[in-house]
């Protein structure tokens, strides 16, 4: 996989400092769209399996709340509880989006696990580790970046836990998976 040299956004520019191996690809977004995850899935043909999207969830932990970064496949949903269970807290909830968006320096539906204005404890689904590289944005909407699950781990500090559960809608599209 070649390095792309383009690094218009934080997180492709995080990437590229670090000398991550990754590739972007890129698509005309539909602004009437709400469906992020999906429209990346049937933008680029892809596998929903192997496309994370990246979600804020807001956990209780030592008596303070605080913001988790969830990364799931556009497959499945989060297991509110399972994430919860992996940072060590009773429970967690989605996290408002204009908190997320504070949070993260960018906008729902093109929120990248790098490049944040903050960092987040993050966990990365378990099923990311059935692909050679995995689909994550690329800090816009319309912008996906491809880069191996190791590389996404090592670049977030991420924790890997089963935090996905498959949605009825689980029907890959696309190429097979890699």
């Amino acid at each position: 996989m070649a390095k792309k040299t383009k690094t218009g956004t934080p997180a492709l520019q995080a990437l590229t400092q670090a000398g991550v191996d990754h590739r972007v690809h890129e698509y005309e977004h539909d602004p009437q769209s709400t469906g992020f995850g999906d429209e990346s899935v049937a933008q680029l043909g892809l596998d929903p399996r192997r496309v994370f999207k990246t979600l804020l969830a807001e956990v209780e932990r030592t008596g303070r709340s605080e913001l988790v970064v969830a990364i799931v496949p556009v497959a499945g949903q989060l297991d509110l509880k399972a994430l919860a269970g992996a940072v060590g807290a009773k429970r967690a909830q989605m996290a408002d989006p204009a908190a997320a968006e504070r949070a993260t320096g960018y906008v729902v539906g093109g929120i990248s696990p790098f490049g944040q204005r903050q960092p987040h404890p993050t966990v990365l689904d378990a099923s990311a580790l059935d692909f050679t590289t995995v689909f994550v944005s690329a800090g816009r909407r319309g912008s996906q970046v491809e880069l191996a699950p190791a590389d996404l781990m090592a670049q977030t500090q991420a924790r890997l836990a089963p935090i996905g559960r498959p949605s009825h809608q689980t029907k890959p599209t696309g190429p097979a998976p890699a």
